[in-house]
C-alpha cells in the first residue's frame, strides 16, 4: 500500500502579495544601526500567522487602524508606514502623512485599477444626480474598505444573494436608476455571476421588461473586478480537488480568500481539512492509499505548503504497510520515503 502527496503548483502567494512581502524584506535588509527607521505594515501583510511570524522576526511591526489613531506626530516622524496589497481609503493616506509617516505603497496593481474605476463610476454618477454603486464583497474586509472609500462611503457592500434581496426590499437603492456592480477582487466567479444574475432579474421584473429589452435600457452595468490569477485558480483547484482522496486546505483563519477556496474544495471533495499549520494534522484522517492534495489560498507561503507536505510524511512513514511518496501536482517526485 502506498499513500502520494501531492503539492497543488498553482497554489501559493499571488502576484500582489508577494510583490508587498518583497518590499517589505527590501526595506529590512537595507536598514541598519542606530539610524535605522522602523517598518509598520499597516494590517497584517497577509493572513498566515507563520509568514507574519517569519517577518515579523525581521523587524516588521503589524499596527491597525486604532494604533495609527493613537499616534502623534513626535512618534511616527520619520518612520515608514507600509500599505499592503488589500489598499486603503484616500483617507488613510491623509492620516498618515499628516503624522509624518513616508509611505511604501504595496497596494495590488489589480486593486489599484479597480480603486479608479470605481471612482470614476461614483463621480459620473455624482454628476448625472443619479445611480448607485454595489460592491460584491465581505463587510469590513480590507480590501473591501479602500474600495468603499472610494465613493466617500456611500457605496453598498452586498456579501450574497440574501443580503441583495434584503436591500433591494428596504429600498437601499433604485432598481429604476443606474447600477454599477464590481467585485472585490478575490471573490468567487460563480457566486459574482449568480449574484448578478439575480441582480437582474430583480430590475428587469421592477422596471416590466424582459431580459433582453432590459439588458437594451443599459441600467446595469456589470465590472468583471475578479483578478484574473484568481478566476483562473478557481476552475486550477478544483480540478485539483477533484483528481484527489482527500484535501489539506492550508491558509489562516482570517483569510477571507482561503474561505472561498476552501469551501470550493470541500464542495468538490467531502474530505477536505483546513489548518493553519502542520501541527494541526491528525494521523485518523488518513488512509493508507490516499493521494492527498495540500493546497491552499492566496496568502499561504509556498514554504509552509511544503512543510505540511513532509509532515503527513513523517506520521505515515513509520506505518510499517505503507510506503509514502511526496511529488509536486506536475508529477515531478522530489523525495521518496
Amino acid at each position: 500500500m502506498s499513500i502520494t502527496v501531492d503539492i497543488d503548483k498553482n497554489s501559493g502567494f499571488c502576484a500582489g502579495v508577494i510583490r508587498a512581502i518583497g518590499k517589505a524584506e527590501e526595506f529590512l535588509q537595507d536598514g541598519s544601526g542606530e539610524d535605522r527607521k522602523r517598518l509598520y505594515s499597516l494590517g497584517a501583510i497577509v493572513h498566515n500567522d507563520a509568514e507574519l511570524n517569519r517577518l515579523s522576526s525581521k523587524g516588521l511591526v503589524t499596527i491597525d487602524r486604532e494604533d495609527l489613531d493613537d499616534m502623534e506626530l513626535t512618534e511616527a516622524g520619520g518612520e515608514v508606514l507600509l500599505i499592503r496589497a488589500h489598499g486603503e481609503p484616500p483617507q488613510t493616506y491623509e492620516q498618515a502623512e499628516s503624522l509624518g509617516f513616508d509611505i511604501i505603497d504595496c497596494t495590488c496593481p489589480v486593486v489599484l485599477q479597480l480603486q479608479e474605476q470605481i471612482k470614476e463610476a461614483y463621480h459620473a454618477q455624482q454628476e448625472d444626480g443619479k445611480g448607485c454603486i454595489l460592491i460584491f464583497g465581505k463587510i469590513g474586509h480590507a480590501e473591501v474598505l479602500g474600495l468603499v472609500g472610494q465613493t466617500d462611503g456611500k457605496a453598498i457592500v452586498i456579501e450574497n444573494i440574501a443580503m441583495l434581496q434584503e436591500s433591494i426590499e428596504k429600498g437601499l437603492f433604485k432598481l429604476d436608476e443606474p447600477v454599477e456592480i464590481f467585485s472585490q477582487t478575490t471573490k468567487s466567479p460563480a457566486e459574482f455571476a449568480r449574484l448578478c444574475s439575480r441582480l437582474e432579474e430583480e430590475m428587469a421584473r421592477f422596471n416590466e421588461l424582459s431580459i433582453e429589452r432590459f439588458q437594451g435600457k443599459k441600467l446595469l452595468k456589470i465590472h468583471n473586478s475578479i483578478c484574473s490569477q484568481v478566476a483562473t485558480r478557481h476552475e486550477r483547484l478544483s480540478r485539483f480537488a477533484l483528481e484527489h482522496d482527500m484535501i489539506i486546505f492550508v491558509s489562516g483563519k482570517a483569510s477571507s480568500n482561503g474561505k472561498v477556496l476552501c469551501s470550493l474544495c470541500k464542495s468538490l471533495n467531502i474530505r477536505t481539512y483546513q489548518i493553519d499549520s502542520p501541527a494541526e494534522i491528525k494521523r485518523e484522517w488518513f488512509r493508507a492509499d490516499d493521494r492527498v492534495g495540500v493546497c491552499g489560498a492566496t496568502s499561504t507561503p509556498k514554504w509552509l505548503l511544503e512543510e505540511v507536505a513532509d509532515a503527513i510524511l513523517a506520521l505515515n512513514v513509520y506505518a510499517d504497510d505503507w510506503e509514502a511518496t511526496y511529488h509536486i501536482s506536475n508529477g515531478k517526485k522530489s523525495e521518496n520515503q
